[in-house]
């Protein structure tokens, strides 16, 4: 959760017992001041909640991000056939047999234009924040928001994803994805996944099917590509596989590194050992 005024930001409360000065209040009465308190500090304040998943569902409406949380988990969101039918961030959970759960942000579709607040823009990039990695699902046959707007292949798709998250926040592709390519039921999916792993590979190469200012500055390298059907459930136990091996990673790396800050601290906390020096034998 923040806690935001106007500009800038006050600070954030992100596990429990962690506090934030909101407003100072006046001293309170004496001698000296005849026995009057001071005024204090008034401020008004908006509480921004932002979830913490361990996986967030990126894509455009109607890819299917609905219909895969639950092929995932036992999560029962709205799903139907028209644009926007996730108003609000719904949480899955993803069980396995040791017992390990993860939990799965399904949140509402973006729109081109998102970092600008169209369509739902902040009040879905802002839970991207709090995940640890992302999960991008794409239509294998591309996506078309209305009639007016252009139709966006597979590979368009994602490459304009990328390019929202950007736009809003830098950093924000930098975080560990995987590439789940959902309604590999539907004719000529085959044929569109070969198409769109070709593009993956070679994304400078396909930049102009893009308008110049909505190409990403940087390509991110999925560290799955997964094609599913979760109308089906084609795909969704690999899917499952990839998840935990990807955030398995990641808790690794985590590890290590913890390992490695300690054993440094204490290596840095031993004192030197003292050496003695010998002059020259005197002699005799």
């Amino acid at each position: 959760m923040m806690l935001i005024s106007s500009i800038p930001s006050i600070g954030e409360l992100n596990t429990e017992g962690d506090r934030v000065l909101v407003a100072r209040g006046g001293q309170g009465g004496s001698y000296h001041s005849e026995f009057l308190p001071s005024k204090g500090q008034t401020r008004q304040i908006r509480l921004d909640l932002k979830l913490i998943a361990d996986l967030g569902l990126v894509g455009f409406p109607n890819a299917g991000k609905s219909s895969l949380l639950t092929a995932l988990s036992h999560a029962k969101p709205q799903i139907a056939s028209y644009a926007f039918t996730t108003l609000r961030p719904e949480i899955g959970k993803v069980m396995y047999e040791d017992h390990k759960q993860i939990s799965v942000a399904d949140l509402p579709g973006l729109i081109e234009g998102a970092h600008m607040n169209r369509g739902m823009g902040h009040q879905f990039l802002k839970h991207v924040e709090r995940t640890r990695q992302l999960l991008f699902v794409v239509d294998v046959c591309g996506f078309q928001l209305a009639s007016k707007t252009p139709f966006r292949s597979a590979f368009e798709a994602v490459q304009l994803l990328i390019k929202e998250l950007e736009l809003y926040k830098e950093d924000l592709p930098c975080k560990p994805a995987v590439l789940v390519v959902n309604k590999m039921d539907l004719p000529d999916a085959e044929d569109k996944l070969t198409e769109l792993q070709e593009q993956l590979l070679n994304p400078h190469e396909f930049s102009h099917l893009l308008p110049d200012d909505m190409v990403p500055k940087n390509n991110m390298v999925f560290r799955h590509v997964v094609p599913i059907s979760a109308a089906t459930g084609f795909g969704i136990a690999h899917l499952k596989t990839c998840i935990r091996q990807s955030l398995d990673k990641d808790a690794s790396m985590a590890t290590e590194s913890l390992h490695c800050d300690r054993l440094q601290a204490l290596r840095g906390a031993v004192p030197a050992k003292n050496t003695l020096t010998w002059g020259p034998t005197a002699s005799v």
